[in-house]
């Protein structure tokens, strides 16, 4: 699987149903489902659309759903299937986008329309509520606003369905304690069964009550629709750590126990310090116990450090520390500063841009406020670019970049007309039931989160995302050297060699020479102009770009795991590269770039390509174990950590890898079943990626193989 690592559980073979269904990269790929489960149709073939029929649904899923209790885990609940493999077929006819498929395809656009989840809820609402809380909120919205009763029903079916689900696990908790012949485990036990007894009712009141609600809530997300947010943890969770701490009823130790409990559920999205809304840095005791659970669990997860001008420089230099210890690319590491600053260039008070919580691979939003659909939406700069060559027809490199440019547009407006057909019609076809319970809006006016037209939530920052930029600045770059100025090549005869895939001895000698020229990253070549040039065209046209109404376009660069899939729709490219392979990663230049690997040209090329309006492009690099035995390792990488973000970069994903296991490891996953690699905004075990993206990651640290050497 080419995603997240979500923890899920396999249910036991007298509830599991195994099922063929198609990934969204159309891989094959085998789904679980719960055994007898009857999904409420309401069209033809099964399929179910609206708030009423997937609130009743999910509820019928959570009451079915098997228990799953850890007796050494502090906390209860396991979750073992998605939601989505119930759900058959995409959109309903009558809401069928038929009228954008033309441009959609023509461009080979990702996203835009049925993406779910990638904003961040408002865990400080839940946990101040709790679940009858929740109840009492729906419950006045439905009596405030009676023509939304069939949405407000839905968020009760959910609520009701959460609960119950709990209620078996006290349940099962209790039984299994009866049955314990370890008193410290049945303690356990009965300490869950307590707990969640009382979390039926009430709100957190204890910190292990927090960690527990907290837990509850992700996996419901997360079985809804994948969502993997979850923001400041260290943020929400501190005034129960204080309040414990002051009663003495907590150590340091058991706190620890209670978020590996948390973290080994989910590898949610965490954020560790950063500014409050005055910009007082919230960096305290409890960021650390985060990283420091996360450290001792050794699996994969998604936390990322803040790092800053203002910022706890202790929390970044034991971010480092685990980072060269545990060689598993945990944590990341995120740049406040510019990304603040970036989001207040969209009109915003920086007050407000404070409040974003990193909650997804590369980005950030406001809980419970904005819906951002980021990392939804890509346009591949690539396809843009091959449409501009072949369409030309007085070559030259002003009249390529001229059409780049007209398609670049076009492929920008096809995409913005994207985003406003999925506003005004997701709500109807599949509504955020789960993370409308913690958002500001939806409770009280009984309006989806993705309702932009009747206001669901306070803020619309919508992001698009453009990839395959080292590919195109290549391109660009190896056209203007080999074609324009040493006439090495005619047009004609570039086209032909794009077309017949770089064949024969002669089509391979014409690649090599395109390939061999100073690339993206080198430093003052033709390919690092083209890349600023590219970067910053795209910011202009996507902010010039109308949205839609009450919405703002926020670009960025990041392809996410989408590389193969745009890579194998793409034709050869200029720069040598081969008609199916993958495109470049994100903002990254290509492996190989520079035959030292310098990580501070890296470190520059990836910050001289930001978007700078809130959404990040980060740097993925690739660092060789032989750093850990260098005694100022620590001190180099937290300055070059610093000095990539001062130059404007916006994030770091790290990789300390030996090349040699890497290869081993894709020849028999099975032998290095714990090898975890950070393969793009999120971790994973290697073992458990597809060949393909498998091989993908070895290219790439093979092509940083000298780096820190």
């Amino acid at each position: 699987m080419d995603y997240d690592d979500h923890a899920l559980i396999l249910p036991s073979e007298e509830y599991r149903e195994v099922v063929e269904t198609v990934s969204g990269s159309g891989m094959p790929i085998r789904d679980c489902l719960i055994r007898g489960i009857e999904m409420e149709s309401t069209c033809d073939g099964g399929a179910f659309f609206g708030a009423r029929a997937a609130g009743r649904n999910f509820r019928r899923l959570l009451e079915a759903h098997p228990t799953y209790i850890d007796p050494m885990s502090s906390l209860a609940g396991g979750y073992m299937v998605n939601f989505n493999s119930y759900r058959k077929g995409g959109w309903p006819k009558e809401h069928a986008p038929t009228h954008l498929h033309e441009g959609r395809n023509r461009y080979q656009l990702l996203g835009g329309i049925g993406a779910s989840q990638h904003f961040c809820q408002d865990l400080g609402m839940g946990l101040s509520l709790g679940w009858d809380g929740i109840v009492q909120r729906i419950e006045k919205g439905k009596q405030s606003h009676p023509d939304r009763s069939e949405f407000f029903d839905a968020l009760l079916d959910v609520v009701i369905g959460i609960q119950t689900w709990i209620q078996h696990h006290i349940l099962e908790a209790k039984r299994m304690a009866s049955n314990e012949a370890n008193p410290q485990l049945r303690k356990n036990l009965m300490e869950l069964a307590n707990i969640n007894e009382r979390l039926q009712e009430a709100p957190a009141a204890t910190f292990r009550e927090a960690c527990q609600w907290i837990l509850w809530f992700q996996m419901t997300a997360r079985m809804y629709n994948g969502s993997g947010s979850l923001g400041r943890l260290d943020l929400l969770l501190t005034p129960f750590y204080e309040r414990d701490k002051a009663m003495g009823s907590i150590s340091d130790e058991e706190a620890m126990l209670h978020i590996a409990s948390l973290l080994a559920r989910d590898t949610a999205y965490i954020q560790l310090g950063g500014p409050d809304e005055q910009g007082c840095d919230v960096t305290n005791k409890v960021s650390f116990l985060v990283l420091e659970a996360a450290h001792k669990l050794k699996i994969p997860v998604n936390v990322g450090v803040c790092v800053g001008r203002d910022l706890d420089s202790n929390l970044l230099r034991r971010g480092v520390e685990i980072l060269l210890e545990d060689k598993l690319g945990s944590p990341k590491f995120l740049g406040t500063d510019r990304t603040i600053e970036g989001f207040v260039r969209n009109g915003y008070p920086l007050e407000l841009a404070r409040q974003r919580a990193y909650s997804g691979c590369h980005w950030s939003a406001i809980p419970g406020r904005e819906y951002t659909m980021n990392d939804c939406v890509k346009i591949s700069f690539g396809t843009v670019f091959d449409l501009a060559l072949r369409e030309m027809k007085d070559p030259s490199i002003e009249n390529l970049w001229q059409g780049f440019e007209h398609h670049l547009r076009e492929a920008v407006r096809c995409m913005a007309d994207s985003l406003d057909f999925h506003l005004r019609h997701m709500h109807e076809v599949f509504p955020e039931l789960v993370l409308d319970l913690l958002c500001h809006g939806p409770l009280d006016h009984g309006r989806d989160a993705s309702d932009a037209f009747h206001g669901g939530v306070e803020f619309y920052n919508l992001c698009i995302d453009g990839c395959a930029l080292a590919t195109v600045a290549d391109s660009f770059a190896a056209i203007e050297q080999r074609v324009v100025r040493e006439g090495r090549l005619t047009w004609k005869d570039l086209i032909r060699n794009l077309d017949e895939n770089w064949a024969g001895p002669k089509g391979e000698q014409v690649r090599l020479m395109m390939k061999h020229i100073p690339k993206f990253g080198s430093g003052g070549s033709l390919a690092d102009d083209h890349a600023v040039r590219i970067a910053q065209l795209f910011t202009r046209i996507v902010k010039e770009q109308t949205p839609p109404a009450g919405c703002t376009l926020i670009p960025g660069i990041f392809s996410w795991a989408n590389t193969l899939s745009i890579g194998k729709s793409l034709g050869a490219t200029p720069n040598g590269r081969f008609a199916g392979d993958p495109i470049s990663h994100g903002a990254n230049p290509d492996p190989g770039f520079r035959h030292d690997g310098a990580p501070s040209a890296l470190a520059l090329a990836v910050a001289s390509v930001q978007s700078g309006y809130g959404n990040a492009s980060p740097m993925q690099i690739e660092l060789s174990p032989s750093l850990c035995g260098n005694g100022n390792a620590v001190s180099n990488l937290c300055q070059l950590i610093r000095t990539h973000f001062e130059l404007g970069g916006t994030q770091i994903n790290m990789n300390l890898l030996d090349p040699e296991t890497l290869r081993l490891a894709h020849e028999n996953p099975s032998s290095y079943p714990n090898l975890i690699v950070r393969v793009t905004g999120f971790s994973a075990y290697f073992s458990s990626l597809s060949p393909e993206f498998r091989q993908l990651v070895v290219d790439r640290v093979l092509g940083a193989e000298s780096s820190f050497s």
